[in-house]
């Protein structure tokens, strides 16, 4: 029985992760007007479960976020830049 409780525990601990993978979507941000915008979308973004990294460039007016998708999707995100005042929409998924 303990045997069997072990091996059940060591499955689900290393079966869980295989079911989630990491991707990059890349965002089009509108609304972002200064150098400082992409510091607050940044900053939505990193509040978001499962975001694992967000680069904003005020310059092409985009963020690239990689996240687990486990944890979180696409929507998600859009929500979260929106909820900061800045609208996005996803115009790229690769990975």
């Amino acid at each position: 029985m303990k045997n069997i409780l072990i091996t059940l525990v060591l499955v689900t601990t290393y079966a869980i992760p295989a079911f989630s993978a990491t991707k990059t979507v890349t965002l089009t941000v509108s609304g972002m007007t200064c150098a400082a915008c992409p510091i607050t979308v940044k900053k939505a973004l990193g509040r978001v479960d499962g975001v694992v990294k967000a680069e904003v460039s005020f310059g092409r007016r985009e963020a690239v976020v990689t996240f687990d998708d486990a944890e979180t999707n696409v929507a998600a995100l859009a929500r979260a830049t929106a909820e900061a005042g800045y609208p996005s929409i996803a115009v790229e998924n690769d990975k």
